[in-house]
């Protein structure tokens, strides 16, 4: 099967996207805009880019009903700072109350019981029941259209980082006590930890 993206609609192309580039890792993000209203919504279009200085970004599209910014974006341009709350599998469900399309004045972590906690650098709040919190300011914002389909770069700076005790072993983290979800197409999710192996880098292949 060959095909040109640009011969499809763009709904299409998102199938062939999500269908191939996975499992994504979820970035739950926080915001708030300058009344002081909560936003919160997951994103699985998200990476790490560098370690230093340390970025990361996720991809917010454009709403599938009529083109315009989602809440998230709005309020990153405005105030600049949000945290990217790692996503566990004791409250996937309730992450995924906080994807519906609420308006702007709804504070999608009330509705779905999930608990907020102050930041430490960064005005957003953090969300409890995740075991991993990343503080950012922007760093860098692109557009990439403004139509139904398109969609921005949010690229973050990580000002602080919140790990749970319980995961924090000699400077790394214990994925088996993190329990991270990963996104696939449609509405499935996936363990990412169901089944893994060790394959060891080589350091000269031949």
């Amino acid at each position: 099967m060959e095909i040109t993206p640009g011969n499809l609609e763009w709904k299409d192309s998102y199938k062939l996207l999500v269908g191939s580039i996975l499992p994504r890792p979820i970035a739950f993000v926080t915001t708030m805009d300058k009344m002081g209203i909560v936003n919160a919504a997951p994103f699985s279009f998200f990476t790490a880019i560098c370690a230093d200085p340390m970025l990361i970004c996720f991809s917010p599209m454009r709403r599938g009903t009529d083109g315009k910014k989602k809440d998230t974006l709005a309020n990153i341009e405005e105030m600049k700072e949000f945290v990217i709350n790692i996503v566990s599998e004791d409250w996937i469900e309730k992450m995924n109350i906080c994807a519906t399309e609420f308006t702007a004045e709804t504070d999608e972590l009330e509705i779905a019981g999930l608990e907020k906690v102050s930041s430490q650098i960064v005005k957003p709040p953090r969300v409890k029941e995740s075991k991993v919190h990343l503080e950012c300011t922007l760093y860098q914002l692109l557009h990439f259209g403004e139509h139904a389909g398109a969609g921005s770069l949010v690229i973050g700076k990580v000002e602080h980082v919140h790990v749970a005790e319980e995961l924090y072993e000699k400077g790394r983290i214990n994925t088996d006590k993190l329990k991270p979800v990963g996104r696939m197409a449609g509405q499935m999710y996936t363990k990412p930890l169901g089944d893994v192996f060790e394959l060891i880098r080589k350091t000269n292949p031949r």
